[in-house]
């Protein structure tokens, strides 16, 4: 693979760009058509119908042996239609004229970035150029350290080294143990430095957009006290800057709300500067992550950002504790994550946007990922509305396997595009979240307190095989007339005007299923005396909790079913045990053999409105060990676990106890039932899809016009909740039920991975049922 950078002569390449742009402009080219041609074809911007991206990180070694020939075979061969190339920030893969921006050390003054930008137009394709302005070489620092991060104690924060960060003020060990210094986002770096660095590119071989993942500065645990962040801090509140975290310090929160609002002026900053010199299409689109509790931590406002960005980058490259995942989302982390990922984002900035997903195939940075690992990551993100963006570090690999996973996957995607794209979810069950929850409730126990009920709850419902949207609580007003449904995992930190679009929906007839401290807060996650929802809930917070002392504790208690049932069957009745069976409540359907349930987590005691049914109680701690002293002290209380009620046509329900958090930690099976059939119960008949069969299969229902496309993705692997997965199991027959909606009539059926046509098929009452034989990591099935 060793080739000089210098394959093609700049005569060459124009030649080859001219051609191009003429078949191009001849064509006409929709998405969906083969490699290049869409992203080059001119009747919408490139940030519409650019889908199928790549990216080689270069590293400074690259210019010596980039071999640009078997690149563009690979960009090909997989049909890429956008290319991420580095071109500054960091390190410069051009001749910038600007003597403090570093050049790859073995540049040698080539233009490995001009010569891969040529490259990418003669072969039909996108450029972003990616930028990297969160941190400099030394030079950089001493020429203008008042332009980087300082510690309280006016030390500089630093990363990089062999080892891949170094400490604050720690020197590095040899001259390849490299120090970066931390830029600060408050600082003329950003405000003057990157603007002209971004002019200066565009002159220089001007790419179709920016992009950056290290756009965002500091984070909220690495607090600057420069120069420029203490005057600006004055300027915009009149106070110095806090001297430590303190969430209950009107100045730390000025602080919070002023670090985001900086965040929102630097992405205008950037577009508006790029827009300015190379035109309105050439825009600015800062990476984002996926996850919660690292986008509040960072100061990336979700909502925000998703709407102003033409196209929504995300850099999520694996799931949690794979080494590339978002830090802090457990060690459970599933691939259903990225399906809920693409959900979010395209909840808030819009459906028609294109979102794609950095896909490491590498972990760590030389070594292939398993090729299962990298499928079930990627064809999740797919089922919930991602775009593919494969991403190698570096222009040479020496473990070749990471090369095999993206060409087929790529090429069926790009033969399915038209049922990829362009599409609107079919969901009447929609959870809620908004970024104020994770940060002012969640602060600095966000992934337990916020991050965990959340992610319970999606689980119930991907094991419960019930489609769903997430709505943010900005938006529920926006969104309401698309569900009949909607769930509040803990949804505790909410503002007054959240709180009042919950009851304006509630009091239309729609349902509600909430938990825990869901409206006990308001939006600075300040308690409230009693529940926002207190009288929609109908349950009265009496401020006493039980359970552990933290979210992420393990007590040994129970729930009570009610009402008991008698077990003369299946085992020994108690004294009090009534002989007969009851009748119980749906939400209770499958628990026919038990009177109680595993708890073991936090319950809030409330007082229910006389409206209202309990459907579990709560049985307190009682030892464990030894056995001869494990027996219930109070088997029975009057403390509610969840509670029902019916008012105007809505089912409401409300659980005290934190089933969704336990289940997220605990994965019991039971907590799962619980949840699933709590949700069946208050969404009525309004859920518009039954799957029956075997396996964990996160479901994902789109409507295009007068077509339906469901996506099965078969999470049953060896190592569902450990990583890598390295061996993928199929499952199967399943037996699927579609609700059809109006205009769609449902003459066609088919099936794009297995190319088969699902039989037997057949309608009735509104609904078409059909079977499909096996799925291995996915399925999409096309109904037109």
């Amino acid at each position: 693979m060793k080739k000089n950078i210098e394959l093609e002569s700049r005569r060459d390449f124009l030649k080859m760009t001219a051609a191009a742009s003429l078949a191009a402009s001849v064509g006409g080219l929709l998405p969906g058509e083969a490699h290049g041609q869409a992203a080059r074809s001119t009747d919408r911007p490139w940030y519409k119908r650019s889908y199928r991206w790549g990216q080689i990180n270069l590293n400074e070694q690259d210019p010596l042996h980039y071999d640009l020939q078997w690149w563009r075979s690979y960009w090909k061969r997989t049909q890429t239609q956008g290319l991420v190339i580095n071109a500054g920030g960091i390190v410069a893969f051009y001749p910038s004229k600007d003597p403090l921006h570093h050049q790859a050390r073995f540049l040698n003054g080539g233009d490995l970035y001009g010569d891969l930008v040529r490259a990418a137009r003669a072969d039909g394709l996108t450029v972003f150029a990616r930028m990297d302005c969160g941190s400099a070489f030394e030079p950089f620092y001493k020429a203008h350290p008042d332009w980087f991060a300082m510690t309280a104690e006016g030390k500089p924060y630093t990363t990089g080294g062999r080892r891949g960060n170094l400490a604050v003020g720690t020197e590095p060990g040899d001259d390849d143990d490299v120090m970066l210094y931390t830029t600060c986002i408050n600082g003329p770096y950003y405000d003057e430095y990157i603007p002209k660095i971004l002019r200066e590119i565009i002159a220089h071989e001007k790419p179709d957009g920016f992009t950056d993942n290290h756009w965002a500065g500091q984070g909220r645990n690495s607090m600057c006290y420069c120069v420029n962040c203490k005057s600006k801090f004055r300027q915009a509140s009149g106070k110095d800057l806090p001297t430590k975290k303190d969430w209950n310090d009107p100045v730390y929160r000025q602080w919070i709300e002023w670090s985001h609002k900086r965040r929102r002026e630097t992405w205008d900053l950037f577009t508006n500067t790029t827009k300015a010199a190379g035109g309105p299409d050439c825009i600015w689109s800062g990476m984002l992550s996926g996850n919660f509790v690292q986008a509040a931590s960072s100061f990336r406002d979700m909502k925000e950002l998703c709407e102003r960005a033409d196209i929504i980058m995300l850099d999520q490259q694996g799931r949690a504790s794979s080494g590339f995942g978002p830090p802090g989302a457990g060690l459970n982390g599933g691939f259903q994550e990225n399906g809920d990922t693409g959900k979010r984002v395209h909840g808030l900035g819009g459906w028609n946007k294109i979102a794609p997903e950095s896909m490491a195939t590498y972990g760590p940075r030389k070594a292939a990922r398993p090729i299962p690992e990298v499928r079930m990551w990627m064809v999740d993100g797919v089922a919930g509305g991602i775009a593919p963006w494969w991403h190698h570090v570096g222009g040479y690999q020496e473990d070749r396997r990471q090369f095999r996973v993206m060409e087929p996957l790529f090429r069926w995607y790009a033969e399915h595009q038209q049922y990829l794209i362009n599409r609107e979810p079919i969901a009447t069950v929609g959870v809620v979240y908004s970024e104020r929850n994770f940060e002012w409730y969640g602060r600095d126990d966000a992934n337990d307190l916020a991050l965990a009920p959340y992610n319970g709850m999606i689980q119930a419902l991907i094991r419960a095989r019930i489609p769903y949207v997430a709505v943010h609580a900005d938006n529920i007003d926006r969104d309401a007339n698309k569900v009949s449904l909607l769930i509040l995992p803990n949804l505790a930190a909410m503002s007054n005007s959240q709180v009042e679009s919950v009851r304006r929906f509630v009091s239309k007839g729609g349902s509600l299923v909430a938990t825990d401290e869901t409206s006990l807060y308001d939006e600075y996650g300040d308690r409230r005396p009693d529940f926002a929802l207190s009288d929609v809930f109908g349950a009265q917070y009496i401020g006493k909790q039980d359970g552990p002392h933290k979210a992420s504790g393990l007590d040994h208690s129970y729930l009570r079913l009610t009402p008991d049932v008698g077990q003369d069957v299946d085992g020994p009745r108690h004294g009090d045990e009534p002989a007969k069976s009851a009748a119980r409540h749906p939400a209770l359907r499958g628990f026919e053999g038990t009177n109680i349930l595993t708890f073991g987590g936090i319950l809030h005691e409330v007082k229910p409105a006389q409206d209202s049914t309990v459907l579990l109680t709560f049985i307190p701690i009682f030892p464990a060990y030894p056995p001869e002293n494990s027996w219930m002290r109070t088997p029975r209380t009057e403390i509610p676990g969840l509670i029902v009620r019916e008012q105007e046509g809505a089912r409401i329900a409300y659980l005290p106890a934190d089933i969704d958090r336990r289940y997220e930690q605990g994965n019991i099976p039971d907590h799962g039932d619980l949840l699933g059939n709590v949700v069946r119960w208050a969404a009525k008949d309004t859920i518009p899809l039954e799957v029956r069969g075997p396996g964990l299969i996160d479901c994902h229902l789109y409507r295009q016009q007068d077509r339906l496309v469901l996506h099965l993705v078969n999470l049953t692997s060896a190592g569902t909740w450990r990583i890598p997965v390295e061996e993928l199991i199929p499952v199967g027959p399943l037996t699927v039920r579609m609700k059809l909606p109006e205009g769609v009539a449902g003459k066609r059926l088919f099936l794009t991975v297995s190319a088969e046509t699902a039989t037997p098929v057949r309608q009735q009452g509104g609904w078409i049922q059909f079977e499909v034989k096996s799925v291995l990591d996915h399925e999409v099935v096309v109904l037109e």
